[in-house]
């Protein structure tokens, strides 16, 4: 038989899928919800629309507040709602 070695763990699982967003709610405990804004064309009129989706996220060490722009990364089944994880904040929030 013949043994495979792996060098790095993520390496052969990946991320999966990256967001950016922002931080509208911190309130739940290392819980926080990303809205997430993409356009979209209209395939009839050709007008531009924003189409919006909000994400539960997993904030390990609750970093994030409310107004910071954040990426996100999909992975496995946190909780019913939560399929995200905090990865880095982009931007903290002017306040």
């Amino acid at each position: 038989m013949t043994e495979i070695k792996k060098t790095d763990e993520t390496s052969d699982r990946g991320y999966g899928r990256t967001l950016r967003g922002v931080v509208k709610s911190n309130k739940m405990t290392k819980t926080i919800t990303v809205e997430v804004v993409r356009t979209v064309r209209h395939a009839k009129y050709n007008k531009f629309l924003k189409k919006r989706a909000r994400y539960y996220a997993h904030d390990e060490r609750s970093e994030a507040g409310i107004g910071d722009t954040v990426i996100i990364v999909e992975s496995r089944p946190l909780s019913r709602l939560k399929r995200w994880r905090l990865q880095s904040i982009a931007e903290k929030a002017k306040v």
